[in-house]
């Protein structure tokens, strides 16, 4: 099984052995502890739940403690699952998972949340035109202009691009070379940019087989 939680520590560059400058990310990976172990007999598909990141027992419920507390893990903030296809499970609940279970130059999909921010424009949040600042305009410079209401259909389609929230919302950032492997401290550096704010959790996870997956 192939897969681990982490915490996305920041950016940084690391140079190669022709001296290019190659931008990374460094997550800290693990220590995961394999929480529970599910078939598809017991429970109708096969996962591994792995949990992440001790915290204060009080911090959690008397169900996640005792949950836990079948393998003598200790408290853990974090659980995530990870799907198994085929049913082959080669750990057992509270083995330890480390950064190791990844190598160097392995692609992975790191799945985390975007940043928040907030109630936003259609300028901001959909990349939309500004309208002209000539011919008598005062304040319509950055709005959105017509949705297209009329006689008919006399409303508003669903899923129109307007003004709202932005941001806060699970991504994939898919296919990023691992370049760095530090099993000593649990760190691992992809190459590229990862969604979240510092400090957020992320899941990595061996990256799905695509047209340009075989690219350099």
């Amino acid at each position: 099984m192939k897969g681990i939680i982490g915490k996305k520590v920041g950016m940084t560059q690391i140079f190669d052995e022709n001296g290019n400058v190659i931008p990374v990310t460094v997550i800290q990976a693990g220590p995961c502890y394999v929480t529970q172990v599910r078939s598809s007999d017991r429970d109708g598909y096969s996962a591994i739940q792995l949990g992440f990141e001790e915290t204060k027992p009080q911090r959690l419920t008397r169900g996640q403690l005792g949950h836990l507390k079948r393998n003598n893990l200790p408290a853990l903030r974090v659980l995530r699952e990870f799907r198994i296809k085929n049913g082959d499970v080669d750990v057992e609940e509270g083995q330890e998972i480390k950064a190791d279970v990844f190598e160097k130059g392995e692609r992975v999909d790191v799945i985390g949340k975007s940043k928040g921010r907030g109630f936003t424009g259609t300028i901001k949040r959909h990349g939309f035109h500004r309208q002209p600042k000539t011919h008598g305009q005062s304040d319509r410079e950055r709005a959105p202009g017509s949705v297209g209401a009329n006689t008919f259909p006399a409303r508003t389609f669903k899923g129109q691009r307007m003004a709202g929230r932005s941001g806060n919302v699970r991504v994939t950032a898919e296919n990023l070379e691992v370049v760095v492997v530090d099993s000593e401290r649990n760190l691992l550096a992809v190459r590229g940019s990862v969604p979240g704010v510092n400090g957020g959790i992320v899941v990595l996870k061996p990256a799905r087989p695509r047209r340009w997956t075989s690219k350099k």
